[in-house]
């Protein structure tokens, strides 16, 4: 998990409890376990006053951006969380992240300073974003991600996204993990990650399913669910 830089194209899907179950039953034969097959992840995610981030991604543009905080379980201030710039261009994700410890970020987001052993070219591109935006924390997001990869090719990896829930008050990280379920009825987020084509098994399955790429943002549901319902801030 402490790969800095990622680049990968990642795909979505929504699926609801009956195809999730008829579908990982057919694909299971080709999967292993990830290392990581289970976490609860939690996220801060960081935005301008008016939300100008999270608004520019609903327009679904060929270039958005995002800032996050990412920990694996709810932290204590010396456990180890991520700073993550995501970027997506065309279809493809290039992710810029940071690890250090809960109490070192809170510092950099306090006072500026930078995280012990941090990667300065990462955190140069960090300062600029924030002093471009001007971004302060804005929604807590988690659910509990089920991962898997390809047992012939490592670089095929799938993720279900499970209890998506989130909040907009006590969002620090230390805070726990409660929130409004986004999702109703055990609907939950595929996601596949690959640099290259889908297996012919897996394409085979998707097609027998009927089962089709959705675009769908955590983030932008919860604003458009959420925010933008309770007037907190148009969505214009």
């Amino acid at each position: 998990m402490d790969i800095s830089i990622f680049e990968r194209v990642e795909t979505k899907y929504l699926l609801s409890k009956d195809e999730y179950e008829q579908l990982l039953k057919i694909i299971e034969e080709h999967l292993e376990k990830d290392k990581y097959f289970f976490n609860t992840i939690c996220n801060v995610y960081f935005d301008t006053d008016t939300y100008e981030i999270v608004r520019n991604s609903i327009e679904k543009p060929v270039y958005k951006d995002k800032f996050r905080v990412r920990s694996y379980g709810v932290p204590k201030k010396d456990d180890k969380v991520f700073f993550e710039i995501k970027r997506k261009y065309k279809g493809t994700v290039y992710k810029r992240r940071v690890s250090a410890k809960l109490s070192e970020v809170e510092e950099y987001l306090e006072n500026g300073k930078y995280p012990e052993k941090a990667n300065t070219q990462i955190m140069k591109e960090i300062d600029y974003f924030f002093s471009f935006y001007s971004l302060k924390p804005k929604v807590f997001i988690a659910y509990d991600r089920y991962s898997y990869l390809e047992k012939e090719n490592s670089n095929f990896r799938i993720t279900f996204d499970k209890n998506i829930r989130s909040r907009t008050e006590e969002i620090a990280l230390e805070n726990g993990d409660k929130g409004d379920l986004l999702l109703a009825d055990g609907t939950c987020v595929m996601e596949t990650k690959t640099l290259g084509a889908y297996p012919k098994w897996f394409v085979d399955a998707l097609s027998k399913l009927k089962i089709y790429p959705k675009s769908f943002t955590k983030y932008g549901n919860v604003y458009k669910n959420q925010i933008y319902k309770e007037g907190v801030m148009s969505y214009v």
